[in-house]
């Protein structure tokens, strides 16, 4: 039978290139996201690859909308064998702790938590009984130890990340796999790093942040996957003192 792997948040950066990975390690692929012009595109070019690649627009803020999203991708490949989930709100605020409100917490809920979990409830029972299957994701390692002034969607992203870590030990008896990749550095190619080099060149200040190869990012999730020995890792080397896991796993990824 042939695997499949669902990738919600498919932009440029890491869903690009998890795509591109699993696609080349034999995986169909269904890229899920908001824009359906870079999406055709990118298919395309995996097409070009022999990747076979399926395109499905959806707004990922909208978890009344997964039951059918979930349909949808059925149609095309069946129940994914990998769900990787790694989108990130429309309107990235940070904010100090002591500015923290509700109601920004509130706005970045249902793309960070509430339709992740509703997927999972959709394709996680495939999972269980084939027995085999692995649920990935790619987020900032702000969720891992707060920073100052970089509250907002981290202090979300923490709760999914306590989320996670509950599933992986439920499902691990069962064949289904549970990966977390923490970044801490600017992701080559992606806007945000564009409109670092922008700032930065034109004098503005910037946070001096390492900067990550998204080949080599999808590669730790990849090889995280297929070992299956840890279930999350930080990047960059030497971001949390304590985690030298991850450095080993993290040297690689920086050009």
């Amino acid at each position: 039978m042939t695997k499949s792997i669902a990738v919600f948040g498919a932009g440029p950066g890491v869903g690009q290139a998890i795509a591109r990975r699993y696609g080349k390690e034999g995986y169909d692929v269904v890229l899920v996201a908001r824009r359906q012009g870079p999406l055709d595109l990118f298919a395309r070019d995996l097409s070009a690859d022999g990747i076979t690649a399926h395109v499905i627009i959806a707004d990922l803020e909208q978890t009344g909308a997964v039951p059918a999203l979930a349909e949808r991708i059925r149609a095309k490949a069946g129940n994914p064998t990998v769900l990787y989930y790694g989108p990130a709100p429309t309107d990235l605020v940070f904010v100090p702790a002591v500015d923290l409100t509700a109601e920004l917490l509130h706005d970045r809920m249902p793309i960070t938590i509430y339709t992740l979990l509703a997927l999972v409830r959709e394709f996680l029972p495939a999972m269980v009984e084939r027995g085999d299957g692995a649920i990935l994701s790619a987020q900032g390692a702000a969720a891992v130890r707060g920073r100052p002034h970089m509250s907002g969607w981290p202090t979300v992203l923490a709760a999914q990340r306590n989320y996670l870590q509950s599933l992986a030990a439920e499902v691990a008896g069962k064949g289904v796999y549970v990966g977390m990749l923490h970044i801490g550095a600017r992701i080559l190619g992606t806007p945000f790093e564009a409109d670092y080099q922008r700032r930065r060149a034109q004098g503005e200040p910037v946070p001096d942040m390492a900067a990550a190869d998204p080949a080599a990012l999808a590669g730790i999730l990849w090889d995280m996957h297929s070992g299956r020995a840890s279930h999350e890792a930080v990047v960059p080397a030497g971001l949390l003192e304590d985690d030298t896991e991850a450095i080993g796993r993290a040297r690689s990824c920086f050009p």
